[in-house]
């Protein structure tokens, strides 16, 4: 029986994200280290890069990468950021199940667990409390090194007590694998599908999960660590916040918008993240075109008083 339980535990785990035996607040007040059972998951997606060497490519599968990559980190920026996060806009219990469900493809865990570690982070912005702090912990920890510890890994459901109240959410929290199950099953069914009928194309099931699950994903994931990471460290600083957090053109535009980080830290409950015209900010430009298509309302603009607030140098735009 001890056996079982100890053959079943990891398998159990992996499923169910919120399977803590001992509780989550135990798990909590462990002491924040590298565990390599955690970062076995990171190992695996970077090792599936290189299946590349036997598959190949083709362009439909780069192509295929690319729109993955965009259309996630939008995911990422407008739906589990801006929304699950700061509540920047509203839109209907049904759209936001299915926005949900889509944030889980980008292999970067589920809502609530999202929007509770990031809550936390605009609360210990660079303290010592702050899980993902370059100045705190190292450029290495703030970018990856945080989440290969257990400490990390439960969701703090008293951070999203205003999300927890739909069950339907809670469920995608908690089995956060449908997502990439269900993109890694659509990938493959797509490339037998091109490779039966396209063959012209050059493609394959196995060349389309490299490209399109692998590569993709892994360079999203990265992208996204940048915001932890860069933005703390390089770029300029309009706003004085308090914290670390810094402007950064070249990453808002890897990240469809999140480079503006220090106007972020400064007003967080904007939709939009580059205040001033020139501050290109893709993924507001889509909630706009979702508002005006009606799929989404009350999207939360920067207001009058808050530009010219607190300006670190007011004499040159940054």
């Amino acid at each position: 029986m001890h056996t079982l339980k100890k053959i079943l535990t990891p398998i159990v785990r992996a499923i169910d994200s919120d399977y803590f035996p001992d509780g989550a607040e135990r798990i909590r007040e462990m002491p924040e280290r590298f565990e390599f059972s955690r970062a076995i998951p990171f190992i695996i997606l970077h090792l599936g890069c290189l299946g590349v060497i036997w598959t190949g490519w083709s362009w439909v599968a780069v192509v295929t990468a690319a729109v993955l990559y965009f259309t996630r980190m939008f995911a990422v920026t407008a739906i589990y950021h801006r929304y699950f996060c700061h509540r920047a806009y509203s839109t209907s219990r049904a759209t936001q199940f299915l926005f949900a469900l889509f944030g889980l493809t980008a292999v970067q865990r589920g809502p609530l667990w999202w929007a509770s570690v990031h809550r936390h982070h605009h609360k210990h912005s660079d303290d010592e409390h702050d899980v993902h702090s370059p100045g705190m912990k190292g450029f290495l920890w703030a970018h990856i090194g945080w989440l290969t510890s257990s400490k990390n890994f439960p969701t703090d459901y008293r951070f999203v007590k205003d999300l927890t109240k739909y069950p339907e959410l809670v469920f995608l929290n908690r089995f956060d694998l449908i997502g990439p199950l269900l993109l890694f099953a659509v990938l493959y069914g797509f490339g037998a599908a091109l490779e039966a009928f396209a063959p012209s194309l050059g493609t394959s099931p196995g060349q389309m999960i490299v490209w399109g699950f692998f590569i993709s994903t892994t360079i999203l994931f990265h992208a996204t660590c940048t915001i932890n990471s860069l933005t703390h460290c390089f770029g300029k600083k309009r706003y004085e916040t308090g914290d670390d957090s810094r402007n950064s053109l070249l990453l808002a535009l890897l990240t469809l918008g999140e480079g503006w980080h220090n106007n972020h830290h400064h007003y967080q409950a904007s939709a939009r993240q580059g205040f001033f015209w020139w501050e290109i900010d893709i993924s507001y430009y889509v909630i706009r075109i979702l508002s005006a298509m009606g799929l989404v309302w009350d999207v939360k603009d920067v207001p009058s008083r808050v530009y010219g607030k607190a300006l670190v140098n007011s004499s040159a735009p940054q």
